[in-house]
């Protein structure tokens, strides 16, 4: 599984007869997500907290995306990015990306309770 988040307002904007292709696939080529949860959350406070949007995180499976997925480096860590447009039917969840009051996302209860190893 492999994670993306995106404004609220946007997703709900998003039509479910056409492909996703997020705010950077044209600029930078590609469609950023995350392999890893923990991640997610920090990546989401370092360049989202001070956007006071409520966001989603889409929960993609990496094996049903039809546009290539590479794993690219970025300072010491591996992120996976969709050097394409993203078929909506590799997409398994979209859930509600929590915040705190001052802003700060946090983990989503629905993967607090879970004993997953990533």
């Amino acid at each position: 599984m492999i994670y993306h988040m995106l404004p609220e307002a946007l997703w709900r904007q998003q039509s479910l007869n056409e492909l996703y292709e997020g705010d950077t696939l044209y600029s930078e080529g590609f469609i950023h997500c995350t392999g890893e949860r923990q991640l997610l959350v920090r990546v989401a406070n370092n360049f989202y907290r001070d956007n006071a949007e409520p966001f989603v995180i889409l929960c993609i499976d990496e094996d049903l995306v039809v546009a290539d997925v590479q794993w690219d480096t970025v300072g010491f860590l591996q992120f996976p990015h969709i050097y394409g447009p993203l078929n909506l039917d590799a997409v398994v969840e979209v859930i509600r990306f929590p915040r705190l009051p001052d802003g700060q996302f946090v983990m989503p209860p629905e993967w607090e309770s879970e004993d997953i190893v990533q």
